[in-house]
């Protein structure tokens, strides 16, 4: 009954940005921690960004400065806002849920409860 379902990624070139949308449904949102993560092709997965259900957030040393996680809890929605886009952060982007309420930053997928099917995000010229 848990869903995660990401939007809003695409192709976009270096320096642009994207906002992706996480619409969450099957559990209570706002008492769960969320995060986003992200998984290049060939390589492993890379957590992102997160907050707590408290609204504290956290970001890769790798993004920090560059993207804003937020959510709206009223519409059961996670968002993460990418600015001064790069080659690097080329990946699918996934919304993840913790197990609780707190901020969940760990790069192994089994440390977190759902994981929604993924954005696509390219960053090319």
């Amino acid at each position: 009954e848990v869903q995660l379902v990401e939007s809003g990624g695409g192709l976009v070139q270096p320096g642009g940005s994207l906002r992706l949308s996480c619409a969450a449904s099957g559990f209570t949102f706002s008492a769960y921690a969320m995060s986003w993560v992200r998984q290049a092709p060939g390589k492993g997965p890379e957590w992102v960004s997160g907050l707590n259900s408290g609204g504290y957030t956290s970001y890769a040393d790798s993004v920090k400065g560059r993207f804003t996680i937020s959510r709206d809890n009223a519409k059961n929605t996670l968002y993460l806002q990418m600015n001064s886009l790069k080659p690097a952060d080329t990946a699918v982007y996934y919304c993840a849920k913790a197990f609780g309420r707190g901020l969940v930053s760990t790069n192994n997928r089994y440390e977190y409860h759902y994981w929604g099917q993924g954005t696509q995000v390219t960053v090319s010229s």
